[in-house]
């Protein structure tokens, strides 16, 4: 991942990046993302402590079933539907006024980026009411939808030139990865102690390393920002996961597609097929919520299929994939050093601490940021109540990012392009081979420290 704006010397053969300039705080993509959330997270923030107003990403209910309603409750003026509409009008501003004053400072045409933007929200907001049917709400999630959308209209029709200015997939990852950030809570492994950190934190690494090794060495995928991307959402959590790791090692969005499609697939399957399996052998419940907390990718299937096997196993599955979330931002960080020293490194070429900085994805010091400070700073002043209540009127913002680069995604994608990735299926096979190891060592790490041979069971209170 080479850059423009760096050199290397003769004499010691260094690649020497240019030195840093202050104004790239208000001009660099990285940087603005970081401001623009930190700005949603501050109003929001300001809201809840002063108790004067709420600022919450708007969304649509449930709908499509005899208790929630047909479609048509959004849309008959009611005191709900003017509710919904106004909450996602407020996001549409909030994200509109973020990301066009960012642009400006970037260097490009804010009119035509805000005719642009305000279309791509439109697309957006019906793969939201699409996601939100009662069906797909539990199999589906929106970044499906909005890859079907989005792919539909660039490889039947053709994408139009007015729209292109708002189609900034990155910029929408790198934002939402930072408020995402807000929500990833150190306080969740006091819940679990070390039991959480060994399922979570030792089989994920552990995971990484061999699909890497598996997919370059045994497979010999020469795409390896699209092996880095898979292994990351095989062994983290998914959709997250792939888009942080994606950004760190600078995937193409056709890697990102493939890894994010195959990993909603199996999600559906493993959501049903493992608390079917886990009841079919009796399985202890701590057990089996651990092992789908480590395995299931998706944090809202983890809680679905946990609690398919009760409430004990469903509190265990949440808690485990929440500790497992926390890698998140420290797996994406060591990805980008790790393709900056070693992957992307040329022959002969050493690396400077200097490149490292110039090439290293910013944004991830946002989320890591964000992340410490709810964790040690408003946990321990405002209370967690409060704090709880903001990452609630956060999400939302955080949902509508990723879905706006979903929705990109789609339409900057082409069928063609993305059949020249798979190489003869061998991404597939990676994933396969890769989850089945996730899910072998996954249950036995599992067993191990739940089982209550080896180690106490810890006490976990329902």
């Amino acid at each position: 991942m080479g850059t423009n704006s760096s050199r290397k010397t003769a004499a010691d053969d260094v690649v020497v990046a240019d030195k840093f300039s202050i104004t790239d705080l208000i001009h660099k993509e990285d940087w603005l993302s970081i401001w623009g959330a930190f700005l949603i997270i501050a109003v929001a923030s300001v809201g809840v402590i002063t108790g004067s107003y709420v600022f919450k990403g708007g969304k649509f209910g449930k709908w499509g079933s005899a208790d929630t309603g047909s479609i048509l409750q959004f849309f008959n003026g009611s005191a709900t539907s003017i509710k919904t509409w106004s909450g996602i009008l407020l996001t549409l501003a909030a994200l509109a006024v973020i990301f066009a004053v960012s642009n400006h400072l970037m260097g490009k045409n804010i009119k035509k980026y805000l005719i642009a933007f305000i279309g791509i929200f439109a697309l957006t907001t019906l793969v939201r009411l699409i996601s939100s049917q009662v069906i797909f709400s539990k199999y589906l999630e929106y970044a499906f939808w909005a890859l079907i959308i989005g792919l539909f209209i660039s490889n039947v029709f053709t994408v139009p030139k007015w729209l292109k200015p708002a189609i900034q997939t990155e910029f929408y990852i790198k934002t939402g990865l930072v408020l995402m950030g807000a929500s990833v809570l150190f306080s969740n492994i006091q819940k679990f102690g070390l039991y959480g950190l060994g399922i979570a934190w030792l089989v994920t690494p552990i995971v990484i390393i061999f699909m890497w090794m598996f997919g370059t060495k045994g497979l010999k995928i020469k795409n390896k920002s699209m092996v880095m991307t898979i292994s990351a959402a095989t062994s983290v959590c998914g959709t997250s996961a792939a888009i942080a790791t994606a950004a760190a090692c600078k995937a193409k969005k056709t890697d990102l597609t493939f890894a994010v499609g195959i990993s909603l697939i199996f999600t559906v399957i493993m959501m049903v097929c493992m608390p079917l399996f886990c009841k079919l052998v009796a399985m202890d419940p701590m057990v089996g919520g651990a092992w789908i907390g480590g395995t299931v990718d998706s944090t809202g299937a983890v809680v679905l299929a946990g609690n398919a096997m009760g409430e004990l196993a469903g509190q265990v599955a949440a808690l485990v994939k929440m500790i497992q979330n926390i890698l998140i931002g420290f797996i994406a960080f060591a990805v980008a050093v790790f393709f900056t020293t070693r992957v992307d490194k040329t022959a002969g070429q050493t690396v400077g601490a200097s490149e490292i900085w110039h090439r290293f994805p910013k944004f991830i010091l946002g989320f890591l940021g964000a992340s410490l400070f709810f964790s040690f700073v408003f946990q321990n002043t405002i209370g967690v109540d409060a704090t709880a209540t903001i990452l609630n009127n956060l999400k939302e913002f955080q949902t509508w990012c990723f879905a706006l680069a979903f929705t990109c995604i789609g339409l900057e994608t082409n069928f063609k392009e993305m059949a020249e990735q798979f190489q003869g299926g061998k991404p597939f096979v990676l994933y396969i081979v890769g989850q089945t190891f996730n899910l072998v060592l996954t249950f036995l790490v599992a067993w191990l420290l739940l089982s209550g041979r080896l180690f106490p069971i810890p006490n976990i209170t329902i």
